[in-house]
């Protein structure tokens, strides 16, 4: 179920990477991108140990690798390695390494010239960088993947997890691996989301991507997205609130640096029209619910608005990191949470955390009248599903469909 319903995810991209260094080499350079601290390192590492003495592996974010010759002195390895076996060489953080794309395509030329058996892989944290580096030193020789933020059937497969309890996790703290060790510890668990994630994403990841004018102005833009998850915000709004202002144009830009750093989505209005999707007020999505701890979250009964806004922005997310089109559809006064589209299907979405009627559907139900190739799905809580079904449309707990994804 993993690898097929969620292909982003740590088993199903440790799948494809397993079955593509066993193919013939040489074949394409494997490029592996996602955010920070999801299990790129120990996925390479769990490669390297699996393939034994026939894998060379190494971290280009190390004081070594920015020594002189350090990258020519690891590919003459790799071939060495490569004399007498097929073998593969697995390069963590490559973004770190200066000029990597045009000394990458140097070593898969190479091979390739000379028939070496030596399959090549690489990673890298922010996928802009790579991205481009790839896009333009390494067209036609590299194929990519991308390691997302895990879903909560990827912390229930691998921490034991029983499933509701691995859904709540994600609601309430995130999906990062590397949390779960302070999930009965609030605070340490918020220090080492600020430390481990939000300022290495934000204050270095994206400033190594490109010269940002605004660092500062950055930071407010993240700040206030994590304070308004599964929110539509327009851009004028968000620059009257940055200290100092901004131009939209700038706002929206720094939208999408965030959104390649797999931080916050900037999800568009549906439309028909590519144009009216880019100038609608984007719903604002923040990526990992982890993103969202710097506050604890309040209990259901006690904040239910926020709640909901938590569970509503879990679900969306839950789509976009499963690769799938995620938009939403309002036309006053009807409105719908999410409409998703991919190898999912096709899915108008509305999610209620809480009590609802069957008027509450209204927007769902006018959004399938005018588009009919969409299917109506509810998410509410367990036990809640009797308004949906009044109404004639698909119901299913969020708990579920964090768990597994639509019927």
């Amino acid at each position: 179920m993993i690898e097929s319903r969620f292909p982003r995810s740590y088993t199903a991209v440790l799948e494809q990477f397993r079955g593509r260094l066993r193919e013939p080499a040489p074949g394409l350079v494997q490029i592996l991108s996602g955010p920070r601290q999801v299990g790129k390192t120990t996925l390479l590492l769990e490669l390297a140990r699996e393939f034994g003495e026939s894998a060379l592996y190494a971290a280009a974010d190390t004081s070594g690798a920015a020594l002189p010759g350090w990258w020519e002195e690891l590919g003459q390895r790799a071939e060495r390695l490569a004399a007498s076996r097929t073998a593969t060489l697995l390069v963590d953080e490559i973004q770190y390494l200066p000029d990597w794309g045009r000394r990458l395509k140097a070593l898969a030329d190479r091979i390739r010239r000379d028939r070496i058996p030596l399959h090549v892989a690489a990673s890298g944290s922010s996928s802009l960088r790579v991205g481009a580096g790839a896009r333009e030193s390494m067209a036609g020789r590299f194929e990519r993947l991308t390691l997302s933020h895990w879903p909560a059937r990827e912390l229930a497969t691998r921490f034991a997890l029983p499933p509701l309890e691995a859904v709540r996790q994600l609601v309430r703290s995130g999906s990062y691996p590397g949390s779960m060790a302070f999930r009965d510890d609030p605070a340490r668990l918020r220090a080492w989301l600020r430390d481990a994630i939000v300022e290495p994403a934000v204050g270095r990841d994206v400033l190594l991507v490109e010269a940002v004018r605004k660092p500062a102005l950055l930071r407010q833009l993240f700040a206030l997205a994590a304070a308004h998850p599964a929110e539509i915000v327009s851009l004028q709004k968000l620059c009257a609130r940055l200290s100092g202002g901004g131009a939209l144009e700038t706002a929206a830009h720094y939208l999408h640096l965030l959104e390649e750093a797999y931080l916050v989505a900037a999800v568009p209005k549906y439309s028909e029209r590519a144009l009216r999707r880019r100038a609608s007020p984007p719903k604002l999505v923040v990526l990992n619910q982890g993103l969202l701890s710097a506050d604890p979250p309040a209990a259901p009964e006690a904040a239910p608005d926020l709640w909901g806004r938590r569970v509503e922005n879990a679900c969306l997310a839950h789509a976009w990191n499963a690769g799938q089109e995620v938009t939403y559809w309002r036309a006053e006064p009807f409105e719908v949470d999410g409409i998703f589209e991919g190898s999912w299907g096709r899915w108008a979405v509305e999610v209620k955390a809480g009590g609802y009627g069957t008027a509450d559907l209204s927007g769902l139900l006018e959004f399938v009248r005018r588009h009919r190739g969409f299917r109506p799905l509810v998410l509410c809580d367990r036990g809640a599903e009797r308004a949906g079904r009044d109404a004639g449309v698909e119901v299913l707990p969020w708990e579920d469909f964090l768990l597994e994804g639509p019927p």
